[in-house]
């Protein structure tokens, strides 16, 4: 690989490790020669994970913390500091929707339950805004890093059903230019933050939304579809490249960016 878009031997934090995206991205980063220190709320979810990327021979450490939770951010942050003496690389993966928070096709705004946006709205934004606070004061002290934060189709304009979700992506992109404008202004241009937006991808948390028992695309599904140029979902794998060059000096006049990967679906009127 061209050195310029290498993240070999960089130490990338990965919240929301144990969970589908964080995973495909932390064994990316370790086939790609990165250290990876792996967190996630659940022990169980650790363990399964770190066995895995040890497998794959990669340099790892494993640390439970909670995304929502500053004091157990900031310990995770001193633990990786001591185990490998910096922090170049923070991917703030934790996050994503809830079933409690979307709404069925028969409900309206007016039904939904507001205890749930608060859940998925906090899990979001303060899921995103938290880790930055406790790893990029390292960044801060180091003059050098790299934020990677996670936003969303629902940042460019209105997706039907999924309010908190909606609205905490779009809070997390301008978070991201936001935080991007701070660091650069007052700790140099070593600090960058960017955020991709992934297109439609098909996991666990939208899976019953997308597709139908026998395997058929819900009516979602057809919209979706119909709206995306590639003319297919995305796979998780195709996520990796793009937040890799992020992370990498190939990117380093790049800040503030929101990426999207996504079949052309935001460049799309559907005409």
């Amino acid at each position: 690989m061209n050195e310029m878009f290498s993240i070999a031997g960089k130490v990338a934090v990965i919240t929301g490790a144990g969970g589908v995206l964080g995973g495909s991205i932390a064994r990316s980063f370790i086939k790609a020669g990165a250290k990876v220190a792996a967190i996630d709320i659940r022990q169980e979810n650790l363990d399964v994970r770190i066995k895995e990327l040890k497998e794959l021979g990669g340099d790892v450490v494993g640390l439970v913390a909670n995304a929502l939770d500053i004091t157990s951010l900031e310990k995770a942050a001193q633990d990786v500091v001591k185990q490998w003496g910096r922090i170049d690389i923070l991917l703030n993966i934790a996050g994503g929707n809830l079933p409690g928070a979307t709404l069925a096709p028969e409900q309206s705004f007016f039904d939904m339950n507001i205890a749930d946006w608060d859940k998925v709205t906090r899990l979001n934004l303060d899921g995103t805004v938290y880790p930055s606070y406790a790893f990029g004061k390292v960044m801060a002290e180091q003059g050098k890093g790299s934020i990677i934060n996670i936003s969303s189709m629902a940042a460019y304009s209105a997706i039907t059903r999924v309010p908190g979700y909606s609205a905490a992506k779009s809070a997390v992109t301008n978070f991201t230019q936001w935080l991007a404008t701070e660091v650069a202004l007052k700790y140099g241009d070593g600090i960058r933050v960017n955020a991709i937006a992934p297109g439609f991808f098909i996991g666990d948390q939208n899976r019953a939304v997308l597709i139908n028992p026998d395997g058929s695309l819900t009516e979602r599904s057809v919209k979706v579809i119909a709206k995306t140029p590639m003319k297919r979902f995305g796979d998780i794998n195709e996520l990796n490249g793009a937040v890799q060059f992020l992370c990498s000096d190939a990117a380093s006049f790049i800040t503030g960016a929101l990426l999207p990967i996504d079949g052309g679906f935001s460049a799309f009127s559907g005409v």
